[in-house]
């Protein structure tokens, strides 16, 4: 059974092996305060500060160009944990795993409707005299009430204390423990990274992936060089364009998309913009399953062909597109374009992506197109008869031609032009098919960094 938080706390406390600092700005000491309800606190706090003043929060941690941030997060965890080993590691360090825990948070203010977010960490000891450990967190406060987003951070707080310190062997379980005693829909976690003892070559796109796996957010992103970061920072008010699929293997046919749709795309950007723009290739959940679940090293294996080719990778739980736009459109103010094929624009208008909808197809249409997102669509080749469809000559449902038409006419709806229809002629299922028979044409269709991911692919398909 999941202990409660009260629980969790008590036997936190009881542990004589744990001892450390709690350091919480922005929301109150809400993690501290389930510690001083159970008893024993004096067994395992050695202090709790607050330092809400930006001027008394400088002068003990630095001045910060943002206090709401992972940087401002590492400056408390530097000074807490340096002192907790300062003052009291030559009299008890033998038998003590020291930590420190911080977070520094927006939480709901009076006449405040922004966003309500927050960094939480934990710098600790594995054993006695170990190096540390560092585990850190991004969340979003979700309740509309700042008294009741105080109370999920102080459970969220208690939870990743209590994994860190009896969870970190199970990377799902750990993830899971994180929102334990709190019901569905009161945060996201959206970031997650292990670093320091022990964890020194552990690669965090693994939480990223788990994350989305364990629902505790519906989208994460990591940067070429593998660096995991939190969307809402990585993204701020920069121009997106972004290419969903499979990437099973990359090909070059997806670089011509990004190509082309770039053009486009460029041309409706405000020169302000232009040149600020960051191409996401994503990769949904969905794309990754199969009958054994998701393999983490095929999702690596994908993620690295990309990174190599310079491009961001976002990794989503959102298969309708009016769902990705909708987690894109919190991150930025500024134009999104959305790089699909003719087949998934014409899936687009199949009542299944909006059953759950009460408007139906309209409604889905209208979040989709709800701020600055335009599709770009990539022609397709029918192989039998060389026949190319493009947006000019689509044939969208017989219910939907107007409304197709007024897509088109107001530029929301956007062609890319082909400049190598051969690239169109194949799938990333034919490249397989040909590496399997030993047909040397399928290095033609895919970039040489992505070579090996193909044949690994292409390999274990056959096995299977």
């Amino acid at each position: 059974m999941t202990a409660g938080t009260y629980d969790k706390a008590l036997e936190l406390n009881l542990d004589a092996g744990i001892y450390g600092t709690f350091a919480e700005i922005g929301a109150g000491q809400e993690t501290a305060n389930w510690f001083f309800r159970a008893s024993g606190t004096a067994g395992m706090m050695a202090k709790s500060i607050s330092a809400y003043d930006m001027t008394m929060s400088d002068a003990i941690y630095g001045k910060a160009a943002r206090y709401v941030s992972a940087e401002r997060l590492t400056a408390m965890m530097d000074h807490e944990f340096g002192i907790l080993l300062e003052r009291l590691a030559p009299r008890r360090g033998s038998d003590t795993r020291f930590f420190a825990f911080c977070n520094t948070v927006k939480a709901r203010g009076w006449k405040d409707t922004g966003e309500c977010h927050g960094w939480l960490g934990i710098r600790f000891q594995r054993q006695p005299g170990d190096p540390p450990t560092d585990i850190i967190l991004h969340v979003r406060l979700l309740d509309d009430d700042g008294n009741e987003q105080m109370d999920a951070l102080g459970v969220v707080g208690v939870n990743l204390i209590y994994a860190a310190f009896h969870h970190r062997g199970n990377l799902r379980r750990f993830v899971e423990a994180l929102v334990e005693n709190l019901s569905p829909g009161r945060v996201e976690v959206d970031l997650l990274k292990l670093g320091g003892h022990g964890y020194m070559n552990f690669d965090n796109r693994l939480c990223a992936l788990q994350l989305v796996q364990s629902g505790l957010t519906d989208a994460t992103m990591f940067l070429p060089t593998g660096e995991v970061v939190q969307p809402a920072e990585a993204l701020y008010r920069r121009p997106l364009l972004l290419l969903r699929g499979s990437f099973d293997p990359v090909m070059n046919l997806h670089l011509e998309m990004i190509r082309g749709a770039r053009e486009g795309f460029l041309g409706l950007l405000d020169q302000a913009d232009t040149g600020r723009e960051l191409v996401l290739c994503e990769i949904t959940l969905q794309n990754l399953l199969r009958d054994a679940g998701v393999d983490p090293v095929d999702f690596i294996e994908r993620a690295d062909a990309l990174q190599a080719l310079g491009i961001t990778v976002l990794l989503s739980n959102c298969p309708e597109f009016h769902r990705i736009a909708a987690v894109l459109g919190r991150c930025t103010n500024r134009p999104i374009g959305i790089i699909l094929s003719i087949g998934l624009l014409n899936e687009l208008f199949k009542p299944k992506w909006s059953e759950n909808l009460a408007g139906g197809l309209l409604e889905s249409f209208g979040r989709l197109f709800v701020k600055q997102v335009t599709l770009h669509v990539f022609p397709w080749k029918n192989r039998r008869t060389g026949e190319l469809v493009s947006v000019e000559n689509f044939m969208a449902p017989a219910d939907c031609v107007h409304l197709y038409r007024h897509f088109r006419e107001n530029r929301r709806i956007v062609g890319i032009a082909c400049e190598d229809s051969d690239l169109l002629l194949h799938t990333g299922r034919d490249v397989l098919r040909m590496i399997a028979s030993e047909d040397a044409r399928w290095r033609g269709l895919v970039p040489e960094v992505a070579w090996p991911l193909a044949q690994s692919h292409a390999g274990a398909r056959a096995d299977g």
